[in-house]
């Protein structure tokens, strides 16, 4: 039998995200109602600056003042998609403490004070789902919370960033610079204005912080994960990879130490072999590689960003927090039962493609594999080409850690035959 008295809803943020989370809350109301088992009633939707146009919201719902409508007293759950740590880290505490539930988005807030605000739920006995603040509309975080509980999870590796997919796709298909595949990503909509959170991969990290924290049972921050973005890649790194047979990949890998003692979450451009599964994931889609003991390994693909996607998200989690509203009950909480410390990125031991510009003259290949052995870095393939004194020599190292490489790269740039070190580049996907 269907509750009658509504469960209210007050949404912080009325952007992309936000305008199409009211849409769909109103114009499918009677299917959310059935689903949930009461109605669902928008209660109101605090936006910074009112007076905008935002077709299908209903004006009389709008408001200034989030911490009124946090604060209302009747709120059931709050979800919340404006983003940024502050005001909307004080406003889900507030809503904690007024007994509703919260359905985020924010994977900036989650990667730096998760924990927090999962105690702060914890206490007040609600929940705290957030699936669309890592991959979009891909169902992602559930599994790992809840289907793969009772698996061990070693391994997540993936494409969490649609915008430097966009732009290093183009790259690789088009043969477009950086520059020309970032101007057309902000022209279709798929680069901010100011596209920095993206391209210096501060998205994909704090993405990588929260995969990392619920993959391995342990609290890992976007403080713990290395990361660089895609601005220094060029088109002769894109070349390389095809001439490899590999493409070039953002990439957020989450690892569990061999030994079971330590964690490490890094975000790098990566070449992966067109054999691989996320080799042919195109323009600003994501996919996640999830590897598990009894399992094995699980890919999840979809659309990774976009109003639509993500709204979709939002409202798998509200539907789930209302049920569990209706039920008297809570969904899984924060599990950081491992404590295990992030493993610094000078340990981390990966392949290297290294593109030097030497002297074109006899001796000098000899001279650079010097350098690499006596750093203990084992070469793999070497590939050289000359012209008129000059030559480009490109070396494919076997797995060494990130130290051992970057000593052999000082001791290479003090050599008088070596003119500069061009590029380098870590190789996943083996």
């Amino acid at each position: 039998m269907m509750r009658t008295r509504p469960l209210k809803v007050a949404l912080l943020g009325c952007g992309v995200v936000g305008s199409e989370v009211a849409r769909i809350m109103t114009t499918t109301a009677d299917d959310l109602a059935a689903r949930i088992g009461a109605p669902v009633e928008l209660a109101g939707i605090a936006v910074r600056r009112a007076g905008r146009a935002r077709p299908g919201v209903p004006e009389h719902l709008i408001t200034t003042d989030a911490e009124a409508l946090v604060n209302r007293g009747d709120i059931d759950v709050v979800v919340e998609v404006v983003g940024g740590i502050e005001p909307s880290k004080s406003l889900l505490l507030s809503a904690f403490e007024q007994g509703a539930s919260v359905v985020s988005a924010n994977k900036a807030l989650l990667a730096k004070d998760g924990t927090e605000l999962h105690a702060a739920a914890a206490r007040a006995g609600v929940d705290l789902y957030y699936e669309a603040a890592v991959a979009g509309a891909i169902p992602l975080l559930r599994p790992l919370r809840e289907s793969l509980a009772g698996d061990k999870v070693n391994r997540v590796l993936g494409i969490v960033n649609g915008t430097t997919n966009f732009i290093l796709d183009k790259m690789d298909t088009t043969g477009a610079g950086y520059s020309e595949a970032l101007e057309e990503a902000t022209a279709l909509g798929y680069a901010e204005a100011d596209p920095t959170a993206d391209v210096e991969g501060f998205d994909a990290a704090a993405k990588a912080a929260i995969l990392a924290g619920i993959a391995f049972h342990t609290e890992v921050t976007a403080a713990d994960v290395y990361r660089e973005g895609i601005t220094e890649v060029t088109a002769a790194d894109i070349a390389s990879a095809k001439e490899m047979g590999c493409v070039v990949k953002l990439l957020a890998i989450c690892e569990r130490a061999a030994d079971g003692e330590s964690v490490t979450a890094r975000v790098h451009p990566a070449m992966i072999p067109l054999s691989h599964p996320l080799a042919s994931v195109r323009e600003a889609y994501n996919a996640v590689f999830v590897e598990a003991e009894a399992a094995g390994r699980l890919m999840f693909y979809g659309p990774g960003a976009g109003g639509s996607p993500t709204a979709s998200a939002v409202l798998g989690d509200l539907v789930a927090v209302c049920r569990n509203k209706l039920a008297g009950a809570t969904g899984p909480g924060d599990s950081v039962y491992t404590q295990l410390p992030a493993k610094p990125m000078d340990e981390v031991v990966t392949r290297y493609h290294v593109s030097l510009d030497v002297d074109d003259r006899a001796g000098v290949l000899a001279q650079v594999a010097s350098v690499f052995a006596e750093h203990g870095v084992s070469i793999d393939t070497v590939r050289q080409q000359g012209r008129d004194g000059d030559a480009s020599l490109v070396v494919v190292t076997h797995r060494a850690t990130d130290a051992a490489l970057s000593a052999t790269v000082d001791k290479l740039r003090a050599l008088d035959s070596v003119r500069d070190v061009a590029s380098i580049m870590r190789v996943e996907g083996e």
